[in-house]
């Protein structure tokens, strides 16, 4: 009897939306074209600007970045589910879902700290335009991408490679369309303190310095408009950071609502859908509609290739 007990869990069901058979046809419709055009979106964006010369500066060297994440979490996330609709088990191994959370995890991650930079980037824009290419040259452009992704990569790594130490012999039911850490701690049998005491000592520090770093350099970008005299320096000023400023609220303001839920121990699909799928769709669309240089080299892509 103890053994029946104890026996392990190696893979997992994704209940996701289950609850709504009636509209699976056109839930696969719907994700299945957000994707392509997350996917087509992003990866655009990343061509773009590897391919102009004009755009290898340290804004749009963090953007290119941004868009490549979160090409990376649309990856992690969409697929999985869209084959899950039509799947009759919805089964996961263990190991499949290690390997989701950890492009998840380093997709967020990367996510934080390119913002962060961004903000950062778009501050010394403001500040000092005359000394920006000095303050932000494209060296240090490049050691702080670079240090996104090691610090990225190790946090992951870190919480991907916790969850070995736990094993499962609860119900095998992940009431979610992916799998995330805090579901799986619940369903643990062994007791995850580590594992969440990781997470205090690790990603909150994280979110603490990446949020604090946004802040300060929105209320100095402030301090600085206002003391500008020209309303034509004040209205450039706010379009230069006003794309910025609207992913990053639309970024914090999800990242806040999906944590609250799972801390409680419901699911909140919906949240989880908009942070995890929705915005990789928006970001792309945010940075290039409201900007002149992406939209100018893409009319001179169409003029000089398409309409030749």
């Amino acid at each position: 009897m103890a053994k029946e007990n104890h026996s392990l869990t190696t893979e997992f069901i994704l209940i996701g939306f289950t609850d709504y058979p009636q509209l699976k046809i056109l839930l696969f419709l719907v994700f299945f074209a957000i994707y392509l055009i997350t996917m087509m979106g992003n990866l655009g964006l990343v061509a773009l600007i590897f391919m102009e010369r004009q755009l290898h500066t340290p804004m749009y060297i963090f953007l290119g970045n941004l868009a490549l994440m979160d090409s990376c979490c649309s990856c992690a996330i969409t697929p999985k589910m869209l084959g899950n609709f039509f799947s009759e088990d919805r089964v996961i191994s263990l190991n499949e879902c290690i390997v989701q959370f950890y492009f998840l995890c380093l997709a967020e991650t990367a996510d934080c700290f390119l913002l962060a930079a961004m903000a950062y980037d778009r501050y010394v824009a403001i500040r000092s335009p005359l000394q920006y290419h000095t303050m932000m040259s494209k060296e240090l452009c490049i050691q702080m991408t670079i240090g996104t992704f090691i610090a990225s990569n190790l946090h992951s790594m870190i919480h991907a490679g916790l969850l070995l130490r736990l094993t499962f012999c609860r119900s095998n039911k992940i009431d979610h369309i992916f799998c995330d850490i805090l579901p799986l701690y619940r369903l643990s049998c062994t007791d995850p303190y580590i594992n969440e005491l990781m997470i205090y000592i690790f990603s909150m520090p994280i979110q603490i310095f990446t949020i604090a770093t946004v802040l300060i350099s929105y209320i100095c970008i402030l301090f600085t408009v206002f003391k500008m005299k020209s309303k034509e320096g004040r209205g450039k000023a706010f379009s230069t950071c006003s794309s910025h400023f609207l992913s990053v609220s639309i970024f914090y303001i999800c990242l806040l609502m999906y944590i609250r839920p799972l801390e409680e121990g419901s699911k909140d699909i919906p949240v989880a859908i908009f942070y995890t799928i929705v915005i990789p769709l928006l970001n792309p669309f945010i940075y290039s509609l409201r900007n002149k240089e992406v939209i100018n080299v893409l009319k001179k892509i169409i003029r000089n290739h398409i309409l030749k």
